[in-house]
């Protein structure tokens, strides 16, 4: 499948943003060049599903995810500048509207397939995720000062994505590659904002290793759901 082409490159262009930005000082010029190109790759993966023969493919949902990620590249981007209040709330929209199409995504996929709704697992989901925002929450709000409102949206809309991709999974019909790709990449996306927020908010920067942490999920969490849309029922 065509989709696998871009990967290698993907890792390679991974590893060298990582090298960038764990140098002291970070080298810019660099990070400008592989942390945009890296997200190129994921869109070009994602992309690459609509080149499926299959006259039952409903393009919509892949339509959706180059959506998500395109305000995800549009964050990449703003996220770039260093101790730049403005640029870091731009981005933090860039992705709260990323993660409002994902959302959208994963609802019309459910709808489309007519899986229906295990209310169970909703509201199991729902709740847990609630408890967890909450206690990151707890954890970050003395470092937040005048962020604390953006935050609390993000983690809202964040954790509403990742309670549809467990929603979804549970009443998949199909083979599982697609929900299970869905729900590791939303819970791997979720990690890799906490430790961004954990390390901006709460260690001021200074966690060890904190980009070789961050950029893995963060890339193998958009990968994941790039790649669920070449595999579906």
């Amino acid at each position: 499948m065509l989709i696998w082409i871009p990967i290698p490159v993907l890792i390679t262009t991974l590893a060298l943003l990582i090298r960038a930005e764990e140098k002291s000082p970070k080298d810019e010029r660099q990070i400008w060049i592989w942390k945009p190109l890296s997200t190129v790759l994921v869109i070009l993966v994602c992309s690459l599903s609509l080149t499926r023969s299959s006259g039952a493919y409903d393009p919509s949902y892949t339509l959706l995810i180059l959506g998500g990620l395109t305000f995800s590249l549009a964050g990449d981007v703003l996220l770039i500048p260093q101790n730049n209040p403005r640029a870091f709330l731009g981005g933090l929209v860039a992705f709260l509207l990323a993660h409002v199409v994902y959302i959208t995504a994963f609802i019309y996929l459910q709808s489309s397939l007519a899986l229906g709704v295990n209310a169970v697992v909703e509201v199991v989901a729902a709740l847990g995720l609630a408890l967890v925002a909450a206690m990151v929450y707890r954890y970050l709000n003395p470092g937040l000062g005048k962020m604390r409102l953006p935050v609390i949206l993000y983690m809202a809309v964040i954790s509403i994505m990742v309670q549809r991709t467990l929603a979804l999974a549970s009443v998949y019909a199909g083979p599982a590659t697609q929900p299970a790709l869905m729900v590791t990449g939303a819970v791997l996306f979720y990690l890799s904002d906490v430790i961004l927020a954990v390390n901006k908010f709460l260690l001021a920067g200074q966690m060890p290793h904190y980009r070789l942490w961050n950029l893995s999920a963060y890339y193998t969490g958009q990968l994941l759901i790039a790649l669920s849309a070449s595999f579906f029922a």
